[in-house]
């Protein structure tokens, strides 16, 4: 007898103010990058308010205009105004940078494999900027192979922003929220129970009019792009009116939405934010690299779900840990697709950073709307799919 059971995931627009620090953090890190690729930054954000702080750790070669970069960023997603929530024009930034301290430094320039002598090659040279467990999941319900829920709740997000930034909703304003809740059977997505969207707005409309806007220019698009019904029910701004927000409403801070940045919830998380960290930082290099594995895992018809994990010591190249967990779904035993993922995808910090030419200025696009089933980011590529099977 099959089971139903609802899973929620949701998304911002790139207006949520955690997301501002987001996008500011990776806004400094490509700056940096563009003249310097072998530059190590560790940069957090914080708005709140009408003051921005930029604080963080970085050695470079390069320059980058901070505070110039975070108004860009604040005029660039309409906070133009103290009354949408900030003016990025007059609001104060403090930025509070320091170079990267020569222990990290020493640990990730030359491996604990380096120091012992033990080195294969010079990609063994470079060891991981910190410890820590990172997951990569990927599942077969969508196209994209990311679950229903988050790939959703995204595009609803990503909607939201388009209608406000080419005016079609011009009485709209920067900060929003979607929310979506599907309902499972036996592990399969069957139906949309619940669409939550919250968007902030000037006061002068009418909330039975923005929800009249929103579900016909916002929801029901997305739902049929999509494929699916219409959802059970639908929620637009549940609490109200949203007049005051983005910073004027809640502090954002850069690094705090990491669910939303991954997988909606559906897999574990490791607990490093991605945004405003160089490729150094497994954190981030290595999260997409299990992603990647992941995907492949998934695309060659080896797993129809599966996650996988590693895990890293400061300093050292090599990971302590590679494990695959496919939930039951594996064409063969979890321990001979790990082996195979072994065999085919070199998890060394430094080796990631080249397959996935990870020292370009990309990162700032993968700020807004998820990191992860997105076009146009090599970790989403399917390039070892023949390689997976063979080894198999």
């Amino acid at each position: 007898m099959s089971q139903t059971k609802l899973f929620t995931s949701e998304s911002v627009t790139g207006g949520h103010p955690d997301k501002l620090c987001d996008q500011i953090s990776d806004a400094v890190l490509d700056a940096l990058l563009q003249s310097d690729p072998n530059s190590r930054v560790a940069v957090e954000s914080l708005i709140s308010h009408g003051q921005v702080v930029v604080a963080g750790e970085v050695t470079t070669n390069s320059y980058a205009p901070v505070a110039d970069i975070a108004r860009e960023v604040l005029l660039g997603q309409g906070y133009d105004t103290a009354e949408a929530g900030i003016d990025g024009a007059s609001c104060g930034v403090s930025v509070l940078i320091e170079g990267q301290s020569r222990e990290i430094a020493a640990g990730v320039d030359h491996s604990v494999e380096a120091r012992l002598g033990q080195v294969r090659d010079q990609v063994e040279e470079q060891g991981a900027g910190d410890q820590g467990m990172m997951f990569g999941y990927a599942v077969d319900e969508t196209p994209q192979l990311m679950p229903l829920p988050i790939h959703l709740a995204h595009k609803l997000a990503e909607r939201l922003e388009s209608v406000r930034l080419t005016s079609e909703l011009d009485y709209l304003r920067p900060d929003g929220k979607t929310q979506v809740t599907v309902a499972y059977e036996d592990s399969q997505p069957v139906a949309l129970e619940t669409v939550v969207v919250s968007a902030q707005h000037n006061p002068r409309i009418d909330q039975a009019d923005l929800a009249r806007d929103l579900r016909a220019l916002v929801i029901d698009p997305v739902v049929a792009e999509l494929g699916w019904d219409a959802p059970k029910r639908v929620l637009i701004n549940p609490s109200g009116s949203f007049v005051v927000g983005g910073p004027a409403a809640d502090t954002g801070l850069t690094g705090r939405k990491i669910i939303v940045d991954t997988y909606g919830g559906m897999a574990r998380h490791g607990g490093g934010a991605f945004s405003g960290k160089d490729a150094s930082k497994v954190d981030r290099s290595a999260s997409y690299a299990v992603r990647w594995v992941a995907k492949n895992l998934v695309a060659a018809g080896l797993a129809k779900r599966c996650e996988v994990r590693v895990a890293y010591a400061i300093g050292a190249a090599e990971p302590v840990s590679v494990a695959v967990d496919s939930f039951g779904t594996g064409q063969v035993p979890d321990e001979v697709l790990a082996r195979a993922v072994s065999q085919v995808f070199d998890l060394r910090p430094g080796a990631i950073i080249a397959a996935l030419d990870l020292l370009r200025p990309v990162y700032r696009r993968t700020a807004t709307f998820g990191h992860f089933g997105r076009p146009g980011f090599t970790w989403e590529a399917t390039d070892r799919v023949e390689e997976l099977a063979a080894a198999v």
